[in-house]
């Protein structure tokens, strides 16, 4: 029987409201969050102004797969609650993030809310570098790559160079994706953060 691996969902949304009702927007995403946690997949969900007095916000929130997702958007609880922000707030853009970007986007079992120091703002989610992020992927896909190639040129050697690739890359592609990547951005999430190593962090 064919197996089906999920891979989480992650959306972000852009809104404006009124500066002067910045409590009630609060309120009203965390009342979006208390909903969205009873639903089965939801990994995490948070928000962040973009500055002081900005009518701007960006919310996120996550979902183990997409039919998960789909049945948060599609419930009478979340139709219910947008239906309530009428005449406050004011949707903009909405972006949904899967694959590759995801892998250095680990998902949380908790509601996100994270504070600048001392600011009492919430902070904007810090995105690792793309030159790390290229680091991480060639830790993963070079000991893989050079292990496929050693076994098919011993098993499959005869084999044309096209097939033998092709053979490589059907071997590869889930490995990566569900194997050795996710284990290697758990295994550096303090290197692609530019957090203190586990051991230092410790003492």
């Amino acid at each position: 029987m064919a197996m089906t691996h999920a891979v989480p969902v992650t959306v972000a949304i852009a809104r404006r409201a009124d500066p002067t009702r910045t409590s009630e927007m609060v309120a009203w995403m965390r009342a979006g969050t208390a909903l969205a946690e009873a639903f089965p997949g939801f990994l995490g969900a948070g928000w962040v102004q973009s500055a002081p007095g900005s009518p701007e916000w960006h919310m996120l929130y996550r979902f183990a797969d997409s039919e998960t997702l789909h049945r948060w958007e599609e419930s009478p609880q979340r139709r219910w609650w947008l239906t309530s922000a009428q005449g406050i707030v004011e949707h903009n853009r909405v972006e949904r993030r899967t694959g590759i970007e995801g892998w250095f986007d680990p998902p949380v079992d908790h509601v996100v809310e994270t504070l600048a120091a001392g600011t009492g703002e919430p902070a904007v989610p810090v995105t690792p570098p793309r030159w790390k992020q290229a680091v991480t992927i060639w830790l993963a896909f070079f000991p893989l790559s050079l292990t496929a190639t050693l076994l098919t040129a011993q098993f499959i050697g005869g084999v044309p160079l096209a097939v033998r690739t092709l053979v490589m890359t059907l071997c590869l592609t889930p490995l990566m994706t569900y194997l050795v990547l996710p284990r290697i951005t758990r295994a550096l999430h303090w290197w692609l953060h530019g957090q203190r190593p586990p051991w230092r962090a410790a003492r």
